[in-house]
């Protein structure tokens, strides 16, 4: 996906390539090495790993998804993507479907065609455009968040009090870190919103089959522009065989499937209807 656009204001969230050139990125390479603009799908994991199921088969720098060709069809009023795994007996389906004029909803879903269980994490991996201050919103009863990457200001490991690391500016640092929730989420669901224009995005989940929230942030470290993305998560944290060590992996039944959904919910609360 490489736009998501709320037609009555025009704030458009997804960051575009900007100056990198959109296209097929190679299977197998470096995610930092290609456009790093929309919204891509980590899975079965976010950094390089064993895969959990052949220890000689490894897995590539954010996952499978986003270096491959999509096949899509388009059914009523739901744009249906699929890929099957050139290493790994499953394939991976995302219907978008559009539930009202503020709301997306995408309904996942993994399938283990083969004879054996396939474990997995997943992420969405949407590069949120940050072109005015933003805050971060989290439930209210998540008052603190893990620092898993620090950047050039933090700590790895240290907890941070949310109200204090939440403001996001559009200004280019050089720096990026990384969060986690400690533990299964409360609640499900996080956001964005624009303290200049008052736009702003919900993103939504069922907390029995995605747990754990992950937020990352880019002030240009690896990307050009500053960016968000809302990371709710199925594992803890980033790396399969991580996830696998601490039993938050995801199992999938040999000739099974997994199935899950994200909500997106636009608006402004500047905006009158």
């Amino acid at each position: 996906m490489v736009s998501i656009l709320y037609k009555p204001t025009g704030k458009e969230w997804l960051l575009d390539s900007g100056k990198r050139p959109l296209q097929q990125p190679e299977y197998g390479s470096t995610f930092t090495d290609w456009d790093m603009s929309g919204w891509d799908e980590c899975f079965p994991t976010i950094i390089t790993c064993s895969s959990g199921v052949d220890q000689d088969i490894s897995l590539p720098d954010h996952g499978e998804l986003w270096s491959l060709p999509w096949a899509h069809t388009i059914e009523n009023n739901t744009v249906v993507c699929s890929i099957k795994s050139p290493k790994l007996p499953y394939r991976f389906t995302r219907r978008i479907s559009f539930q009202a004029a503020d709301r997306i909803r995408m309904d996942y879903r993994a399938e283990n065609e083969g004879e054996h269980p396939i474990h997995f994490l997943w992420v969405p991996h949407p590069q949120f455009a940050i072109t005015e201050p933003t805050r971060i919103l989290l439930p209210e009863n998540i008052r603190q968040m893990l620092c898993v990457f620090a950047g050039y200001t933090l700590t790895v490991g240290e907890t941070y009090a949310w109200n204090d690391v939440s403001l996001l500016s559009p200004l280019i640092t050089g720096d990026a870190r990384k969060f986690y929730y400690d533990g299964i989420v409360p609640e499900g669901w996080s956001g964005l919103y624009g303290e200049d224009s008052g736009n702003y995005l919900i993103v939504s989940i069922p907390t029995d089959k995605v747990p754990f929230l992950g937020v990352w942030i880019d002030e240009g470290m690896y990307n050009d522009r500053a960016t968000c993305a809302l990371e709710p998560s199925i594992g803890y944290y980033d790396s399969l065989e991580t996830a696998l060590s601490n039993a938050t992996a995801q199992m999938i039944p040999a000739k099974s499937s997994y199935e899950w959904h994200l909500d997106l919910n636009l608006g402004s609360e500047n905006h009158h209807k």
